[in-house]
């Protein structure tokens, strides 16, 4: 994806790409935690089971978002292990920030652009 090109925070893009990573969700593909569009990237907590292969599942999400919606990723995706001594919940928080550092928004809270799921 083209560094800087809005290609994700448009509700007509956003709200599809939510409801793929749901149905993927639905169908045991993984269990996202959050998932935050940038305006060129994404970011998601997310785990797989045991039996699925990250690579595959991710490559595959992003060709059928690529092919519906006409988005231009990267070739690649950086992938990330919590360590042990890492908080799932201070690394959700840094992910929120990332509008709020890019000055996309004062607040948080006031990015529309993120979806976790309910409890």
């Amino acid at each position: 994806m083209p560094k800087g090109v809005n290609q994700l925070c448009k509700t007509e893009i956003a709200t599809p790409i939510f409801e793929s990573a749901v149905f993927r969700q639905s169908r045991g593909d993984w269990w996202v935690q959050l998932l935050l569009l940038m305006p060129d990237h994404l970011d998601m907590l997310v785990s797989f089971p045991t039996d699925k292969d990250t690579t595959t599942a991710i490559s595959q999400w992003k060709e059928f978002v690529a092919k519906k919606l006409n988005i231009r990723w990267q070739r690649d995706f950086f992938d990330h292990r919590l360590r042990k001594d890492e908080s799932l919940r201070d690394k959700a928080d840094y992910i929120l920030q990332n509008p709020v550092r890019r000055g996309l928004v004062t607040r948080a809270e006031d990015w529309t652009y993120v979806w976790m799921p309910s409890s």
